[in-house]
This record gives C-alpha cells, sequence and structure tokens, in this order.
C-alpha cells in the first residue's frame, strides 16, 4: 500500500527562507534536547528526559504540517523537537522541563517532557503510552461530526507503543468510522531496549495495518528532513481531502538511550552506536545546505549563535519562575458542579402517577438531549431499531435524534470512553453520555481510559475537563452471575477526579443523570438493574427534577439507629426499619446516600447526633466495599457521636454466583440486615 507521495519540498526547490527557519528550528530542537540531562546533574529537574535525537527529521515535519488552533496535535513523550517545530518557545520547553508553575502544559502536574500547549491544541499526554490515539480518534469524530472538513488530527507515538491494544482499537475505529486522522509511528528500532522484532512480525509495523479498509499507509525516512515533510504534507492532504485516516512509518534511529534512567550500551554494542551517529538528521541536514550551497557556514553559525543566545535567556528565566504552590494540589481535581436553584437539596413533594426507574432515565436523557443539542450517547447496542441497550434506558433515542447524535460502538470498551475522553475537547460545552459496558462487571477493559480521564482536568490545570457521564448497570438479584452481578463502585471511588453516583428510586435516577450531564467533569452513574421495572423504586418524577451531589436523602427518620445505605439494598433497609417500627424493638432513621463521591458527610452527622448507632449497608463486598470508607470517616470524624461500635452489612468475599441459592448466601438480604441492626440496637 505503500504510495508515491508527491514531491513538493527538496534541497533545490524549497526557497533559502523556508530552510534557514528549519534549520533554526532543528538546531533549536537539538540543542534543547542536548541541554536537558545537565538541569538532572545540577538537581534542578527534568528527571525525565526522552531524547528526541534521531527523530529530528520526522518531528520537524510534523511540527510545520500542523496548524495551530485548526489541527489537533497528540505529541509523545519523545516529541520535544515536534513541539519546538509547531511554535512553543524554548522557555515554554524549559518550564516543562523542570516543572515550573508557567508550564503551559500543566504547571508541573506532570511529568518532565510530557510537552503540551492546550491553548494552540497541542494536547497534554499522559505517560500511559500510545493511549492517545483513541483521544485522537474522538476529536477526529468531533471534526467529522461538526463539518470542519479544512482540519486534521495528528497522533504521535513509537513504534513499539502500537502493541497496545488500545492502539489497534483507535486505528480500526477510525478506519470504520472514516475519521481525518494521522497516526504518526516513530520507528526507532527499540522499545526501551526491548528491540522491534520481539514486538512485531512485520518488519515495519504499519504493515499489520495494511488490510484496512478506508486507511492509507505512507512510509518515510524520519531522519530526512524532505522525505517526512513530503510525507507528512501529503498525509494531512489526504485525510482531508477523503475524509479518512493515514499511517505515516517514519524510520528512524535512537542516538541515545531511551530515556535518562536508561543505559543503551548494555544491549547496543559499538557498531550500532557509531552507525545511529552517522545517521543523525541534523548533521545530515546541514551537510545538504552546504553541499547544494543553499546556505553558507557563515549563516549557519550566525543562526547557531542566535539560538544559544535563546536557549541561555530562556534558561534564565524559567529558572526564576516560580515553583508551584504546595496549598494548589486541591486545585481543578474536578471541576464545579451544575447548582439546582429549585431543588437545592434534591427533594420535592410533587404528586401524580408514579414511573417507574427505567422509564425516569429515559425521558430525562431525551429531555437533556433537548436541552442541549451538543450532547451524543454511544455504547453497546444502544442505537438498535426500536431497542435501546440490553435494558432498553434508551430506547426511542436514536429515533428522535439522529444517528450522528446516538450511535452504536463497538464491543471496545476502552474505545467507547477514550473516544469520549477525545471527542469532548472539541467543546467545552459538549455533553457526552456513554454506556460503558452492557453490565457494569465489563467495565475493566476501560479502566486504563477511566484512570487516564479521571486526572485530566487536574494534570492540564483545569484547561481540559471531560464532559462525561459514563453509565453502567451495576448489581445483582437477577440471577446474573458472573459479569453480570457484580458491584464496581469500591474500586472506582479510589481516584480522585470523577464523582459517583448510585440511586435508588426514579426520581432521584432522573434528577441526578440531569444533574451529571449538565456539570462538567466525569460523573460515573451506576444504575441497579434490578430496579429497573421493580415497583418499589417507582416514584413520582417532576420533569425538572434535579439532584445536586453530596446530597443524600433521608428516606426514613428514626431515633434509634441510623443505616447508612444506598442503591438496591435501600428498599431492603426501608423493609427491615418498617418491620424493626411494627416489633417495637426500634426507631431507625434509613439514609439513602444518592451520592457516594462527594459524601454527605453531614446528613450522616446530623442523624448521629439523634441515634449514637451507624449501620452501614451495601449490595457490595464488605471487604474493601464503600462501607469501608464511610466506617472509617464515622469512626475518625464523629467518633464522640457513638455508643456502639460501626457495624457493616454487604456480599461475602467471593463472585456472585449464577445459581440463585448461591447469589441469595452471597447478597445480602432482609435477614442479614435485620440481624446486624437488631445486634447494634443491644449494644
Amino acid at each position: 500500500m505503500k504510495s508515491d507521495v508527491p514531491v513538493r519540498y527538496s534541497i533545490k526547490k524549497t526557497d533559502k527562507e523556508t530552510l534557514l527557519k528549519w534549520y533554526h528550528l532543528i538546531t533549536l530542537g537539538r540543542t534543547l534536547d542536548d541541554r536537558a540531562p545537565n538541569y538532572l546533574k545540577q538537581a534542578v529537574g527534568w528527571s525525565y528526559h526522552a531524547p528526541a535525537a534521531g527523530h529530528d527529521g520526522i518531528q520537524l515535519a510534523i511540527g510545520q504540517v500542523f496548524r495551530r488552533n485548526k489541527d489537533h496535535l497528540f505529541p509523545y513523550y519523545r516529541d520535544l523537537q515536534t513541539c519546538v517545530s509547531a511554535g512553543m518557545t524554548a522557555e515554554e520547553i524549559i518550564l516543562n522541563g523542570i516543572s515550573k508553575d508557567a508550564d503551559v502544559a500543566g504547571g508541573g502536574r506532570h511529568m518532565s517532557n510530557h510537552f503540551a500547549k492546550p491553548a494552540w491544541n497541542i494536547h497534554n499526554v499522559s505517560s500511559c503510552t500510545g493511549n492517545h490515539t483513541l483521544h485522537a480518534a474522538g476529536v477526529g469524530r468531533a471534526l467529522k461530526t461538526y463539518g470542519e472538513n479544512d482540519a486534521v488530527v495528528i497522533s504521535s507515538q513509537g513504534e513499539s507503543s502500537v502493541s497496545e491494544g488500545y492502539v489497534y482499537e483507535a486505528i480500526n475505529g477510525a478506519s470504520r468510522e472514516q475519521l481525518p486522522v494521522v497516526f504518526v509511528f516513530q520507528d526507532n528500532g527499540y522499545g526501551i531496549s526491548v528491540p522491534k522484532q520481539d514486538q512485531t512480525a512485520n518488519r515495519k509495523v504499519a504493515r499489520n495495518f495494511e488490510s484496512l479498509k478506508n486507511l492509507r499507509v505512507i512510509y518515510c525516512n524520519g531522519k530526512d528532513v524532505f522525505d517526512s515533510i513530503n510525507a507528512m504534507t501529503e498525509a494531512v492532504t489526504w485525510a482531508m481531502e477523503n475524509q479518512k485516516p493515514v499511517i505515516v512509518q517514519a524510520n528512524c534511529v535512537r542516538i541515545h538511550s531511551h530515556s535518562n534512567s536508561d543505559r543503551h550500551e548494555l544491549y547496543r554494542d559499538d557498531n550500532e552506536l557509531s552507525y545511529v551517529k552517522e545517521y543523525d538528521p541534523v548533521e545530515k541536514y546541514k551537510r545538504l545546505l552546504l553541499r547544494y550551497q543553499r546556505a553558507t557556514e557563515s549563516e549557519l553559525t550566525e543562526i547557531d549563535e542566535r539560538v544559544k543566545e535563546e536557549v541561555k535567556e530562556a534558561h534564565r528565566k524559567a529558572m526564576a519562575a516560580p515553583a508551584p504552590s504546595p496549598d494548589s494540589i486541591f486545585d481543578y481535581v474536578l471541576p464545579p458542579a451544575y447548582v439546582s436553584n429549585k431543588y437545592p437539596d434534591g427533594v420535592h413533594h410533587q404528586e401524580g402517577d408514579k414511573v417507574k426507574f427505567i422509564q425516569a432515565l429515559n425521558e430525562a436523557l431525551k429531555a437533556e438531549f433537548r436541552h442541549n443539542p451538543d450532547t451524543y450517547l454511544w455504547g453497546q447496542d444502544v442505537a438498535n431499531k426500536d431497542k435501546g441497550g440490553i435494558f432498553n434506558v434508551s430506547k426511542g433515542m436514536q429515533q428522535e435524534f439522529g444517528k450522528t447524535r446516538v450511535f452504536n460502538g463497538p464491543i471496545a470498551e476502552d474505545y467507547i470512553l477514550g473516544t469520549a475522553n477525545g471527542m469532548s475537547r472539541y467543546n467545552r460545552n459538549m455533553r457526552i453520555v456513554v454506556e460503558g459496558a452492557e453490565f457494569a462487571d465489563y467495565f475493566w477493559p476501560a479502566m486504563e481510559q477511566f484512570v487516564e480521564t479521571t486526572h485530566e482536568y487536574w494534570r492540564t490545570k483545569g484547561q481540559y475537563s471531560p464532559n462525561i457521564t459514563v453509565r453502567l448497570a451495576s448489581g445483582g438479584y437477577i440471577g446474573g452471575g458472573l459479569y453480570h452481578s457484580q458491584n464496581i463502585e469500591g474500586a472506582l471511588m479510589t481516584f480522585p477526579g470523577v464523582r459517583i453516583v448510585y440511586p435508588s428510586f426514579a426520581d432521584d435516577g432522573a434528577g441526578l443523570i440531569r444533574t451529571a450531564m449538565r456539570s462538567e467533569g466525569m460523573t460515573v452513574f451506576m444504575e441497579p438493574k434490578a430496579l429497573y421495572n421493580a415497583p418499589k423504586a417507582a416514584t413520582v418524577v417532576p420533569d425538572d427534577f434535579e439532584v445536586p451531589f453530596g446530597k443524600a436523602r433521608i428516606r426514613r427518620s428514626g431515633t434509634d439507629l441510623t443505616i447508612i445505605t444506598y442503591g438496591n439494598t435501600t428498599h431492603m433497609c426501608l423493609e427491615v426499619a418498617e418491620q424493626l417500627q411494627q416489633e417495637g424493638k426500634a426507631s431507625v432513621e434509613v439514609i439513602d446516600l444518592r451520592s457516594l463521591v462527594p459524601l454527605d458527610k453531614e446528613a450522616i452527622r446530623t442523624s448521629l447526633s439523634k441515634t449514637s448507632r451507624a449501620l452501614v449497608v451495601h449490595e457490595d463486598k464488605v471487604f474493601g466495599g464503600f462501607g469501608g470508607e464511610v466506617a472509617a470517616m464515622i469512626g475518625d470524624e464523629m467518633f464522640e457521636l457513638l455508643d456502639a461500635p460501626v457495624r457493616r452489612v454487604g456480599s461475602t468475599f467471593t463472585p456472585v454466583g449464577f445459581n440463585r441459592i448461591l447469589e441469595a448466601a452471597i447478597l445480602p438480604g432482609n435477614d442479614r440486615i435485620y440481624q446486624a441492626a437488631v445486634q447494634l440496637i443491644h449494644y
């Protein structure tokens, strides 16, 4: 599939002004690259540095074809020369390297050598190598959705990171959706110390993708400035004109070690080390300029001296710049949430006909899609004729809002969430809802992207907010067994940067999905699927109902015992509380948390000030479950209110069995809750 790339630039045809500009950029990039290790030696910073030397040709080319505030660029950790070529200054590069507060990528919050300038659409990319290919595909989808046909997305990475499964998902998805994304593989032959033959069967990893439909593959010499710029120019032009993806595989050399923590002399012999130095792209470009008399020695020397002064001045300013303040660590963990003025406590007193949980969710989703035209929904099996997801929560949405706004995703959970991360970068007004997996238990393949998305807002110092609602049908009591009955909120809540809600009733479901979709940031919306059609979860639902984050709801008042719960077990706790009341044994207060992160501590404190006894009940396992955190918080912050130990009820520390007898033995039920409540009352 190798194409003959039109020769647009050559040493003879390119004008002198452009040639000298390129020499300035390539020299500036190399000077900064060579200088970086000195900062570590002087204990100033730049403790991670992946040298760009040997990749200079292709990186100069990437930066030159990129148009700031028009295209989108996802550089990887070795792309110093790319970012210099794209217009970032020496000072900005050094500020990132030594992690100063003025670092435009994120104020020193991210590892050095991860260059970015979000204000220009040079995206902040994480250390999880290659995962930004998914984000690039998501931005490409946004460009296509909004008809921006004169822009492209460029995603850059090393050839070994292509071994990651999500890279295949991204390129396959971009091919299927026909997205204008240029994927650049900078092939230097090594993944740290692992040679290429241990990574892939094909000598050129791009050949693994040649059979994909709608995809063009271009090979070039990444050590050569002209071949690289011709290839990148052709790739960008073809991607825009055809609205399809392109792979550019650039053959490079790695002149130095993988990074400053690597010693390449331990796995590369002297012949290889001499060979790679002979193919230095900067020296080759300089020789061409002189050989073809496109520049004189004095002209190049003048540029060299100017670069030295430029770097010296940038160093002086960067060293004088302030470091991040330790007080800033809590800034930008989460963006501001939507504030409800009409329902500040998330409580209503409206009367009327009750609707089931599933209907409340469906109608709230549709209302929010009408409210904000920049709202999108995708996931597995969510948009097939009259069916809307395996549980029909999104039924009728594609018919009303069209295939552009509501569509099916592949069975690739990482791709579903990763492209949501990417697409939401296009427009801050955009709101994306994804069915992260058909069952919450299947969400694990998306965990890499979940973790990535939780720290985007913090890592970029508030420059990017992933405005995503992740819907997950959660819990058991349906006879589903493994992968169909687990609870995963205990694992998800350990990551800062995400809100987690878990309603028990139809009105709270509608109110919380509305708040999630109107807020900035990511929210995981856990849906107790056993309650979708349960009459006990049906309520009156006001059309405009909103439930704030971090506001629990007192479902039943009491004076002798506080039960703190959420999800499926809320209804069991209410039944147990009623039974204890009828038996004359206790007056039980039931707190439906609704929102796990953030947690309504004040509601718990107020209740315990009356009852002095706390029972935490949830469906998840007792060991490692969310209740452990609630119990620890009570013991730490409210110990003086207690007259008894905090008790917990939940699942056994086993998987959830498929047979109904096994499921009943594992999941908590009324009897287990009742026994724990009685013991606590009589303590």
